[in-house]
């Protein structure tokens, strides 16, 4: 008989939860498709990270390199990490390949 109290106490608080809930709307069709990313994507569907472009202490190297490799045009080599020791460089070329270059301590490789 004393579990009989709890019991219906334990009732009343379950049963009062759904007492404020409010039922959901009907997802529509045009709802249940997944939105598309707004940048580019890649094959997989994945959003291509678009990086500012920042000119870097050796980013006039990192372009006389890529000259060397057939590699021209666009906006130039843009700094990829931070500023320090270790740079790494991207350049976008005409011919839609990327060149690639690392340099330490100004001294750059091609990647």
């Amino acid at each position: 008989m004393k579990r009989l109290p709890c019991m219906i106490f334990l009732a009343a608080l379950l049963g009062g939860c759904s007492m404020f809930h409010k039922p959901m709307p009907p997802v529509s069709a045009a709802a249940a498709v997944p939105a598309r990313p707004a940048g580019p994507v890649d094959a997989d569907g994945t959003p291509i990270q678009k990086l500012p472009f920042r000119l870097g202490v050796s980013s006039n190297t990192v372009e006389k390199l890529a000259r060397q490799q057939a590699c021209t045009g666009g906006q130039g080599a843009a700094l990829v990490t931070e500023p320090g020791p270790v740079e790494v460089y991207r350049m976008q070329c005409d011919n839609g390949k990327v060149f690639m270059a690392r340099c330490e301590m100004r001294q750059c490789r091609q990647l």
